[in-house]
């Protein structure tokens, strides 16, 4: 028999609701909305028949959307082998997402849900994502996809909404002569489909990060003092870095963090320091402001000693530090705070070879070679009309990493020099060092 799949409909749809004595029949019934996957296709499917008793060969599999038992039916059904083999070779994704963007299994969505302007060089999103996104931990960043004429771009970007919140928060800066910044600060709508990918990063917070996680991770018959400090935290950001801190923030606020927080936030201007205004109604949270440019704020100047002894005197080694920014302020944050985690979205400044190594470079999957020209694998791949996936171009988002099956690769950040044979590299910030075989 051979196998077809239905336009994708209601379950009513140009037919007569005819009267049923079955009340509670119709009432199910009328839920119904979904994806009608059928053996055999036939006009003599008439609509009040339950499609649930597959004793005739005309029926087939619903899927229903209301409550969580029928959820749960929904992405058992989805996911199936049968559905598989039915919907094969593109998957039933590609028949869902013709009745929503969002309806998928297993390719990651979301919906934008709101859209608001902090300060004039940024823009924040509301996310709604759909049930294949699995969550993020507080500080890590999401690449984030969005179609720009008729190509698709992708991004990393650290979510400010707490870890574990049914809506992902996004604020992005503006960053002159960025393609997918700018095209979010003007043309982000409600109503937008972008695609997630590849959670990633350990910029996170221990597990362990209540006062009472401190006290109970003590050595065996070590005391803890009653009334003694149980920890602090003290959180450093500058610009757009707030984001994956004030993640952190709102995470332990909505956990009920006992613990001491002071945060500091360096922005150009008053106008755009981000979050101004929800970090200065927060009760039991110490939060400094410094202005680079304008001054005025709480902090003249950069990041120095004297910052750091007026947000808290001396951290001691009770204090988790975390600071994102520039790579300056991590510098100085470092510089006195040596133990702090850091994460840093600025490009970093790496050197291309001035020579080629002239060896030959070969995309396996598609069957062309090039003489390697001292670029990074991506840009040559690009520049031979290939079109790999890739994301930040600085090594960061691993969107575009390939499996390098054989020859020697340098990163370009680290300077290391890789031989091994089956590997998996970052196009985006390696070269060639002779011959090499990449399955792209």
């Amino acid at each position: 028999m051979a196998w077809r799949v239905a336009s994708l409909r209601s379950s009513r749809d140009g037919v007569e609701r005819p009267d049923s004595r079955d009340r509670d029949l119709l009432e199910r019934l009328d839920r119904e909305l979904g994806v009608r996957l059928f053996t055999d296709v036939k006009h003599t499917t008439t609509w009040p028949n339950p499609l649930t008793r597959c004793c005739k060969c005309n029926h087939s599999v619903h899927v229903f959307t209301e409550t969580k038992i029928t959820q749960t039916l929904t992405q058992r059904v989805l996911r199936s082998p049968l559905v598989d083999l039915l919907t094969g070779p593109h998957g039933v994704d590609r028949y869902t997402e013709l009745v929503a963007p969002t309806w998928t299994q297993r390719d990651a969505r979301a919906t934008v849900v709101a859209v608001r302007r902090q300060t004039p060089r940024s823009v924040t999103l509301t996310l709604e994502p759909n049930q294949a996104f699995t969550g993020f931990r507080a500080g890590q960043h999401i690449n984030l996809t969005v179609e720009i004429d008729g190509r698709r771009r992708t991004r990393p970007y650290s979510p400010a909404s707490a870890e574990g919140a049914a809506y992902i928060e996004l604020t992005i800066g503006h960053h002159d002569g960025g393609l997918v910044s700018t095209y979010l600060n003007r043309h982000a709508r409600p109503g937008m489909v972008v695609g997630l990918d590849s959670v990633g990063g350990d910029f996170v917070m221990p597990a362990a990060r209540s006062g009472q996680d401190v006290a109970a991770g003590a050595a065996p018959g070590q005391d803890v003092a009653a009334g003694a400090a149980p920890g602090r935290f003290l959180f450093v950001s500058g610009g757009s870095g707030i984001t994956p801190v004030m993640s952190m923030l709102r995470t332990l606020r909505a956990e009920g963090a006992d613990r001491e927080i002071t945060f500091i936030h360096y922005a150009r201007t008053r106008d755009e320091a981000c979050y101004a205004a929800e970090l200065s109604a927060m009760a039991g949270v110490r939060v400094l402001h410094g202005y680079t440019r304008s001054g005025g704020g709480d902090l003249s100047g950069h990041f120095n000693a004297e910052h750091l002894e007026i947000a808290m005197g001396d951290p001691g080694t009770d204090t988790d530090v975390y600071v994102c920014g520039p790579p300056a302020l991590v510098d100085a944050v470092r510089t006195h705070l040596p133990s702090a985690k850091s994460e840093s979205f600025v490009p970093p400044v790496f050197t291309v070879p001035a020579e080629s190594s002239g060896g030959r470079v070969a995309f396996t999957d598609t069957g062309v070679d090039i003489v390697d020209d001292g670029r990074p694998l991506l840009e040559q791949a690009e520049a031979a009309g290939l079109n790999p996936k890739s994301g930040c171009r600085m090594g960061i988002c691993h969107s575009c990493t390939r499996r390098k099956t054989s020859g020697a690769v340098r990163n370009l950040i680290t300077g290391a020099v890789s031989t091994t044979e089956a590997e998996d590299v970052q196009i985006c910030v390696s070269v060639p060092v002779g011959d090499v075989d990449v399955a792209l």
